[in-house]
């Protein structure tokens, strides 16, 4: 059960001050600059080498964010031409931690009973079919929300029960504009008014909070701007 400061969602660069870098920790070519498609602050982390240059929360590899939400939310988007690699790392209930990567590296997917590796294909979704991609460093990339049900995930690959979100480093090459955790599966691009006809509560999903938005012109649909893959 997600505890009360927890709820209906977590933001996570918001409530770990990550502009202050006190919970948080940053190596190498990080920037936090203003994106005026997306009004707001990012943060682009780049560097030849993942390990030279992260943003890494928390601060010290021995402390847990403790987050238990179902349901973790990356707002990025992969730098053009480069490899980048994300890493998230989830502690079970029998308490091992378990390490969760994507990356555009990685040619297929790999497993071991600490580490789980996902290939990550940039363009994956597009209205609402999968576009035949292969891993790589893409051209063409897009502001992406990536979904990971991480109870499922666990169960799935390893047949382990998921007790929290322990920490979270993204590695070069990418901009990201914030990290997430809720219970509830937010669908991009449906209004409140929409989520109330359409019932999307009945699903167990609810329109994506303000905040974690990415904005959508006049006359604009969603899909057509950005990517949404849920794994």
């Amino acid at each position: 059960v997600l505890a009360a400061w927890q709820r209906p969602y977590l933001n996570i660069f918001k409530h770990f001050r990550v502009e202050e870098w006190k919970r948080s920790a940053k190596e190498g070519d990080v920037a936090a600059l203003t994106d005026t498609r997306l009004k707001g602050t990012i943060y682009r982390i780049r560097g030849s080498n993942p390990a030279s240059s992260y943003l890494q929360l928390p601060r010290a590899g021995t402390q847990s964010l403790g987050l238990t939400g179902r349901y973790l939310y990356l707002l990025f988007r992969p730098l053009p031409h480069k490899h980048f690699l994300v890493h998230l790392d989830v502690t079970t209930e029998e308490n091992q931690v378990v390490r969760i990567s994507f990356s555009n590296l990685f040619k297929e997917f790999k497993s071991s009973a600490t580490w789980l590796q996902f290939p990550f294909v940039c363009g994956a979704a597009s209205e609402g079919t999968a576009r035949r991609g292969v891993p790589g460093a893409a051209a063409d990339t897009r502001w992406t929300c990536l979904v990971l049900d991480l109870p499922s995930i666990l169960a799935l690959y390893l047949s382990r029960r998921y007790s929290h979100l322990r920490g979270v480093k993204l590695c070069c090459n990418l901009l990201v504009k914030n990290l997430c955790t809720s219970d509830l599966l937010f669908e991009p691009g449906v209004t409140l008014a929409q989520a109330r006809l359409g019932d999307l509560s009945c699903r167990g999903a609810a329109p994506m909070p303000r905040e974690l938005a990415f904005p959508v012109p006049k006359g604009e649909k969603w899909h057509h701007l950005y990517d949404y893959i849920r794994y």
